[in-house]
């Protein structure tokens, strides 16, 4: 194997191993958890000094490839392994390549911090350690973002297409899809963008993202 993915799905590993996964790449999984100290070792600082999950490496003909973040290894993931035939995720032109750099970024920047917030409070942590308030303030600053999305997507719906940035699932919307499944707790927030809810369900029920799920357990 020349490709190896280093975290657990419970992570934001989720989002190359779901990419891996949906290109249907022999790859190896290393199923390293942020708890416990394993990004901590010296071993695991080696591949990546900031401690955290997930690492690529991959091994090319021109020697190892090392990516750390996790819109990084996605992107990378769709140029060195897609076909770019206009068939799999990775962009077939000049103008997917920036719809998926544009949602890639965007969703980190709009989405990713309040959407973890709405995931610890509403569901993830212990319900005597949430605190409401934190979500619903959340909540709140996502309302604007996810507004650009619900517009983004009834614009290609009206062009009869119903991804980001294609008719075909992309990388574009695997990035957006992996963050804002972080917000579907808030089941009042999602029910005002019916749009967004059921072109995220229909992403997350696509088999490699729930086989990527499973992986390592």
């Amino acid at each position: 194997m020349t490709l190896r993915i280093h975290g657990i799905p419970a992570s934001r590993a989720i989002r190359p191993l779901w990419a891996a996964t949906e290109l249907g790449l022999d790859f190896e999984h290393i199923a390293t958890d942020y708890k416990g100290g394993g990004t901590r070792t010296p071993e695991f600082l080696a591949l990546n000094p900031n401690g955290h999950i997930p690492v690529l490496q991959d091994d090319t003909p021109t020697g190892e490839v090392r990516v750390f973040e996790s819109m990084a290894c996605v992107l990378y993931i769709a140029k060195a392994h897609g076909k770019a035939d206009g068939v799999d995720l990775s962009p077939a032109n000049l103008k997917e390549e920036g719809e998926a750099l544009r949602w890639a970024f965007w969703c980190v920047t709009e989405l990713e911090k309040d959407a973890l917030t709405v995931l610890m409070h509403r569901m993830a942590m212990p319900e005597a350690e949430r605190k409401p308030d934190l979500a619903l303030a959340a909540e709140g600053r996502l309302r604007p973002a996810l507004q650009v999305l619900e517009h983004a997507l009834a614009r290609q719906h009206a062009q009869g297409q119903s991804h980001l940035a294609a008719a075909r699932f992309t990388v574009a919307d695997l990035c957006v899809a992996s963050v804002a499944m972080w917000i579907r707790p808030s089941t009042a927030l999602m029910s005002e963008f019916p749009i967004t809810a059921a072109w995220l369900k229909n992403c997350l029920d696509r088999p490699a993202h729930q086989t990527a799920r499973k992986l390592g357990r």
